[in-house]
């Protein structure tokens, strides 16, 4: 897998680089300016990029504007924020086009290598990955929206669970369900989201979607 890795802090980029190099990928650029990184992203084509969203020269949203320039090219194309806070508008911005592949990660939240690297996989692979501060976040703007009003609590949680990357049988873990009562609550939201029958994966990431942005149907 190919990664563009945009960080201005070097030991964090060098860091991130040694750890992703020592499972397997290939850094095809590591970057510390927004400018370098929408570069980079139209240059290299990576299979998924990871993306701070403060980087230099004004340390406000270079970052995620270049991986929003470079995602309206290339709509594909998967994007991790790897962040010090939660920008709730920042992630509705990535989240907004109601596409797959995105991530959301708070630095000071990431405790294992393999915890990370199994977040990049998933969004590399059209999926999400949200950590749970970012969720909560939107979940308190959104709450209250129809027709994630229609969603009862237990169901909320099992959505949730899903925008953090986790199959049904780790969600069942978490809430203490079985792996076909997680199945029938997702059967259910997807149903009060005016999600229609498609392929399942993709179903999933727009349910997801339609959770995190505030939004139904997304087609």
């Amino acid at each position: 897998m190919r990664v563009v890795l945009a960080e201005d802090q070097y030991l964090l980029r060098d860091g991130l680089s040694r750890l992703l190099e020592a499972h397997g990928m290939e850094i095809c650029a590591a970057v510390d300016t927004g400018t370098e990184l929408l570069k980079a992203l139209r240059e290299e084509q990576p299979d998924v990029a990871v993306v701070d969203i403060r980087l230099p020269p004004t340390f406000t949203d270079e970052g995620l504007q270049a991986a929003l320039a470079a995602r309206r090219e290339r709509p594909e194309l998967p994007v991790l924020i790897l962040s010090q806070h939660v920008e709730q508008l920042y992630a509705r911005e990535l989240l907004a086009d109601g596409r797959g592949g995105v991530g959301y990660l708070l630095k000071d939240r990431v405790f294992a290598a393999r915890q990370f690297v199994d977040s990049l996989r998933q969004v590399a692979g059209g999926g999400t990955a949200m950590d749970p501060e970012v969720i909560a976040k939107l979940l308190a703007a959104n709450a209250r929206d129809e027709p994630l009003g229609r969603l009862t609590p237990r169901e909320m949680d099992v959505l949730a669970g899903m925008a953090e990357g986790r199959s049904n049988a780790a969600i069942a873990r978490v809430l203490s369900l079985s792996e076909g009562a997680v199945s029938k609550y997702t059967t259910s939201i997807f149903a009060k989201l005016d999600l229609a029958e498609s392929n399942d994966d993709n179903r999933r990431v727009r349910a997801v979607l339609a959770y995190l942005n505030g939004t139904a149907g997304l087609g």
